[in-house]
C-alpha cells in the first residue's frame, strides 16, 4: 500500500511539472510582439493589429474568454493556426503547447465565437441600401462592362469524413463526402451572403431556391430595381439571375454578354481559391474530420476571417490554386426545376430581362 502511494505522488508530481511546463511556454507566447511580422501572418494568416481587434471584438461580443492556465489570445491563436494549415489537432497543438483534447476545446470555442450573430452580421452582409448595391454596380459595369451587376454566385464543395446520418445526402457526384456550400461575393471578392446548411448531394439550384437571397432579390425586382447576380448554367434564369448563353452565335450581342458574363463571374471563383488557399482546412485533400453541422461552422468562421483578412488589405498568400470544374461540379450541369405555371412564368420573365440586359451591351 504504501510503494501504490508512493508512485502515485509520483504519478502526480510528474503531471503537475508536465502542466506547470506547458504553462510556463504559453506565457511566453502570449506576447505576440516577439514574432516577426511576417511570420505571424504566414501562421496566422492576419497580421498582429488585425488579430489584436479580432481578439477585442470576440472578448467584447462573444462568450469566449480566456482563464489564468489558457489566455484568450492561446486560443485565438491555436484556432487561427488550426483554420490556416488544417493539420491534425494534435499536431497544431504541439505549436502552442498544448494537449490534443485542449486543442479541440480551443478551437471549438472560438469557432463557435466566430460564429456569433453579431460577428457575422458585421461581416457577412448583403448589400441592404440603394447606395450600398449602387456602388458595386459601378464597379461591375467598370470592370467588366455588365450593367446592373451586384454579385456573383456558385457553390462550391468542402470535403468531409463520412457521416454516420443520411451518408447519402453528403455524397457528391465527384464520389467523396461533402458539403455544398452556396457563396455570393462581390467584385472585390467579399463574401456577401453564405448558405453552408446543405450535403454534397444537393444540387445547386435546389440552394438557390431555399437561400434567403432568392426571395431578396425577387422583392427588389417588385421594387422596381433592376439589378441582378450572375449564375452558371446549373442556376435557373431569373429576372434576377442572369445565366450564360450556351453555344451563342459566333460575333453575335449574345456572344458578347456571354464572355463578359463568364470574364465577370470569375470573382466568384477567384473568392474559392483564395478563401480555401488562406485557410487551408478547406481544401479538398485535408477533409474535415467533424460532424456536418461541425464542418459547416468552421466553413462559417473562416469566411468571416476571409472577410476580416480582406478588410485590413492583407496580402494573398503566394500559392492560391487555379480553380478548376472539378470544384465546383455543377456548372455543366442542366437545372433540374419543376415545371409549374409559376416556374414558367419566371422562366419568360427571366429571358425578357435577359433580352433586355443584351440590349444594352
Amino acid at each position: 500500500m504504501h510503494t501504490l502511494r508512493l508512485l502515485r505522488a509520483a504519478h502526480n508530481e510528474s503531471v503537475w511539472l508536465r502542466r506547470q511546463k506547458r504553462y510556463n511556454y504559453r506565457q511566453t507566447m502570449e506576447s505576440v510582439e516577439d514574432m516577426p511580422e511576417l511570420l505571424f501572418v504566414e501562421h496566422f494568416r492576419l497580421n498582429k493589429s488585425t488579430f489584436r481587434r479580432l481578439c477585442n471584438d470576440l472578448r467584447v461580443h462573444t462568450s469566449l474568454r480566456g482563464s489564468k492556465e489558457i489566455p484568450l489570445k492561446i486560443k485565438v491563436l491555436t484556432a487561427l493556426n488550426f483554420l490556416a494549415t488544417g493539420s491534425y489537432q494534435r499536431i497544431v497543438g504541439v505549436s502552442q503547447n498544448l494537449t490534443q483534447r485542449t486543442t479541440s476545446r480551443c478551437v471549438r470555442q472560438v469557432v463557435d465565437a466566430l460564429n456569433h450573430p453579431t460577428l457575422m452580421s458585421k461581416w457577412i452582409q448583403f448589400p441592404q441600401t440603394v447606395q450600398e448595391r449602387s456602388l458595386i454596380k459601378e464597379e461591375f459595369q467598370r470592370k467588366y462592362n455588365l450593367p446592373g451587376v451586384i454579385g456573383c454566385i456558385d457553390c462550391t464543395h468542402i470535403a468531409i469524413v463520412k457521416p454516420s446520418e443520411e451518408e447519402h445526402a453528403f455524397y457528391n457526384r465527384k464520389g467523396y463526402h461533402s458539403l455544398n456550400i452556396q457563396m455570393v461575393c462581390d467584385h472585390n471578392l467579399k463574401i456577401m451572403n453564405i448558405n453552408a446548411k446543405f450535403g454534397g448531394a444537393t444540387h445547386d439550384s435546389h440552394i438557390w431556391s431555399s437561400s434567403l437571397v432568392e426571395p431578396y432579390m425577387c422583392h427588389l425586382h417588385e421594387s422596381g430595381e433592376h439589378v441582378w447576380l450572375l449564375g452558371d448554367s446549373g442556376y435557373p434564369q431569373r429576372p434576377w439571375l442572369m445565366t450564360p448563353i450556351l453555344n451563342a452565335p459566333h460575333g453575335s450581342r449574345e456572344e458578347l454578354y456571354t464572355t463578359r458574363h463568364v470574364q465577370a463571374r470569375t470573382c466568384i471563383e477567384r473568392c474559392f481559391g483564395l478563401l480555401k488557399t488562406r485557410w487551408r482546412c478547406l481544401l479538398r485533400d485535408r477533409v474535415l474530420h467533424y460532424h456536418p453541422n461541425v464542418a459547416s461552422k468552421i466553413t462559417l468562421a473562416c469566411c468571416v476571417l476571409h472577410n476580416i483578412s480582406l478588410h485590413a488589405h492583407l496580402p494573398a498568400p503566394s500559392d492560391i490554386p487555379v480553380t478548376t470544374v472539378d470544384d465546383n461540379d455543377d456548372s455543366s450541369t442542366q437545372t433540374t426545376q419543376s415545371t409549374t405555371t409559376e416556374n414558367r412564368n419566371e422562366l419568360i420573365r427571366g429571358r425578357a430581362m435577359l433580352n433586355y440586359l443584351i440590349s444594352r451591351l
